[in-house]
């Protein structure tokens, strides 16, 4: 019987990867075992913050099917308006955008809790003549923001004040030079920063990450809108010129929400099967990690939307045993640190992951949160620098678990809930509408 949680008071890309490679049996025909739970995933939220930033700036009317409908997709949104662009609403079966130019903002642009939001529209904006003010909520101000606002500065962006490292900070944008730069961390947002900062400001662009590759949905956009994006001796250049026309686009299901839900069908013993998900090579480090834990996924592919491939994730019971998550997987998977830790508790051994200090600048601390969350609900865990290190257990998770108000920690620690006689308690559960609005209701179908 599976635990209980309850909730405290208080044109081209020319590195595109093969597609095919992710139609795999890894179990065999195991769905015929037992019932088997059917979820459909909201909207990927990184792919919906950028296709509605792309129509926004693309000649004509686009229309985006399946975008998430969450909090920080409306922060997006809602810098959009600010800005004049017609942006219809969110939650929608379609929602409608008119591409035009940027007016300068009456209001201060807020951001909200997303990052995605303010380092992108930092990007947008960084072409625009006019100066605006961005913020955030009080976890978005403790980000760091020098990452993409040094350079945007060195391509003539002018900042108040000067290359600030926190929001808030005003922003003045163009005529922008080309760049050069190599990122300080391998980072989708601020590598999709730069990009749509020569995008907007067309110069040339060229980035390198320095530990493997982040998340391409941006490269994989571009190049089937038909800018000229390519990879060349490790660097990602992009070329301007091509004018964005408006696009139709179906949303994939967000990878990163399904990754919580298989694990907690892993930690509860029970079979998962995830339709409609996007099963972009770079966003399924997590299923890797999981696979040489023992276990048993299959993927199918089913189409490709502007780039992106989506299809089915089935996930049967598996015994689980611990692996060695290395740095340069980390990029991959940065987002599902927290319940690979958690199926990690349920595993036989110790699991290590390694370079995974970025996590002390997401919405928490959430490196020393995971590691301080599982020593409370009972098992060994560590993080010391930049390795966090989790011994598993077959005992019942038993405890109040803090989240700071964080997204991904309230999903992870609600899963592992689900193990056998669990009884484990959140301080929180309204963080989740980040990312993940019915969170709760999905993960009641799998385990209840």
């Amino acid at each position: 019987m599976a635990g209980r949680v309850t909730f405290a008071k208080a044109p081209c890309y020319t590195k595109a990867l093969s597609f095919n490679s992710l139609a795999r049996r890894s179990g065999g025909a195991y769905r015929t075992q037992s019932p088997t739970m059917q979820i459909i995933v909201p909207g990927d939220k990184s792919i919906t913050h950028r296709v509605l930033m792309l129509a926004a700036i693309a000649s004509g009317r686009s229309e985006i099917r399946g975008g998430l409908a969450a909090h920080d997709t409306r922060s997006t949104a809602r810098v959009l308006r600010r800005l004049g662009v017609p942006v219809g609403r969110l939650g929608s079966r379609s929602v409608a955008v008119a591409g035009r130019r940027f007016r300068a903002p009456s209001v201060t642009l807020d951001c909200g809790n997303s990052g995605t939001t303010a380092r992108l529209m930092a990007g947008l904006l960084s072409a625009s003549r006019f100066w605006s003010r961005l913020t955030g909520d009080r976890s978005l101000r403790r980000r760091p923001m020098r990452r993409i606002t040094e350079p945007l500065e060195a391509m003539g962006a002018r900042f108040a004040p000067e290359a600030p490292d926190r929001l808030p900070f005003a922003i003045r944008g163009g005529p922008l030079e080309p760049i050069r730069w190599a990122l300080p961390v391998s980072s989708a947002q601020l590598k999709t920063g730069l990009l749509f900062a020569g995008l907007a400001g067309e110069v040339p662009v060229a980035v390198r990450e320095p530990n493997g590759q982040s998340r391409d949905h941006t490269e994989r956009l571009l190049g089937a809108l038909g800018v000229v994006v390519e990879e060349r001796d490790g660097w990602l250049e992009l070329q301007p010129g091509a004018r964005l026309r408006a696009f139709d686009v179906a949303v994939p299901g967000d990878a990163s929400s399904a990754a919580f839900l298989i694990g907690a069908g892993l930690i509860a013993g029970r079979p998962v099967t995830v339709e409609g998900v996007g099963l972009n090579p770079t966003r399924l480090g997590f299923v890797a990690v999981l696979e040489r834990m023992g276990a048993r996924i299959e993927i199918e592919t089913a189409r490709i939307e502007l780039g992106e491939p989506l299809g089915t994730i089935h996930v049967a019971p598996s015994e689980l045993r611990a692996t060695e998550v290395e740095a340069n997987e980390i990029p991959g998977l940065i987002d599902e640190v927290p319940i690979l830790a958690a199926v990690a508790a349920r595993a036989e051994g110790t699991t290590r992951f390694a370079e995974v200090g970025e996590l002390r600048v997401k919405e928490s601390d959430r490196l020393a949160l995971v590691a301080r969350n599982l020593a409370t609900l009972g098992y060994r865990a560590t993080a010391e620098e930049n390795i966090l290190s989790v011994t598993g257990s077959d005992h019942a998770p038993t405890g109040l678990v803090t989240t700071d108000g964080d997204h991904r920690l309230a999903m992870a620690f609600a899963a592992l809930g689900r193990a056998p006689r669990a009884r484990v308690r959140l301080d929180e559960r309204t963080s989740v509408a980040v990312s993940f609005p019915g969170f709760f209701s999905a993960l009641d179908r799998i385990t209840r």
